[in-house]
């Protein structure tokens, strides 16, 4: 594996050590109001009240759909990402892959004492994970997911979210490598395009131990689907940070313009989208 890029950082987090594992004392305790983010990840909202309704956001804007090419001919290894500051996993405080609930398919609610539930525009993400150097499927690996919702806000750690764990998840791979997870898309928050982070295990038992990655990362997703997506309501600055940071210009992406982590998306913002990409590890 290539070493991560130590660049998915805010102007506060831009400064320390991004190495996968590290305690990231800077961020001990932080909260949303302290922390830039995952490059900024992310400026979130302060809001102190977490989403209760289920209700989907609702628009008239006509289908819009991405599909940059998913072909396993060849795959290249995904690029190796910071988890950033908000990962969940136990290197940063909270570890919710250790929680009974965190293996499921619908990432929406939050599980356990927890009775939140994130709202916004329908998304389902598939991934396909594939051996990079045998171009093969990677069949009982596992993948865990998190991002930000609606509001920007960080389950775990966001101000008032910090008592929900919704957009989280774990799933494993089935025969042909794919995992499918149901959630709601993110918002931009200042300083970074529109993101899914993930990573990578061995199998589900490595995964809800918190154990070793195989590949730690991120999805992106096209300008034409955020922009469709934002216009809609619940998506509140959501839309002028995309134009204030173009995706040549993201910390994580703008390097390559997400080549390898650019999803192929295909939906409109008022049924919901779905994102699928690639991964090869």
């Amino acid at each position: 594996m290539k070493p991560p890029r130590e660049h998915d950082l805010g102007l506060e987090y831009d400064l320390g050590t991004l190495r996968r594992r590290q305690v990231l004392s800077l961020f001990a305790g932080a909260g949303l109001v302290a922390v830039a983010g995952c490059a900024p990840d992310p400026a979130p909202s302060t809001s102190t009240t977490p989403a209760t309704s289920a209700t989907p956001a609702t628009s008239t804007t006509p289908s819009t759909s991405s599909t940059p090419s998913t072909s396993t001919a060849g795959v290249d290894e995904i690029p190796a990402e910071t988890a950033g500051p908000y990962p969940g996993d136990g290197s940063n405080g909270p570890n919710v892959l250790t929680e009974s609930g965190i293996v499921r398919s619908d990432i929406t609610k939050s599980f356990g004492s927890a009775s939140g539930t994130a709202t916004g525009v329908p998304l389902t993400v598939e991934l396909t994970i594939l051996d990079a150097d045998k171009d093969t499927p990677l069949t009982g690996a596992a993948v865990y997911v998190w991002h930000c919702d609606a509001q920007g806000r960080y389950s775990l750690y966001s101000e008032g979210v910090t008592n929900e764990n919704y957009l989280r998840g774990v799933q494993a791979t089935d025969a042909d490598g794919k995992i499918t997870f149901t959630t709601i898309f993110p918002a931009a928050y200042p300083g970074r395009w529109p993101h899914v982070h993930f990573e990578v295990y061995a199998s589900l038992t490595e995964a809800t131990a918190a154990g070793k990655i195989s590949a730690t990362s991120q999805l992106a997703f096209p300008e034409n689907v955020c922009t469709a997506v934002y216009a809609t309501t619940g998506y509140d600055g959501s839309a002028d940070n995309l134009r204030r940071t173009p995706l040549a210009d993201d910390n994580v992406f703008g390097d390559d313009d997400g080549v390898h982590q650019l999803a192929a998306v295909a939906g409109d913002a008022v049924k919901g989208y779905t994102a699928r990409l690639t991964v090869g590890v």
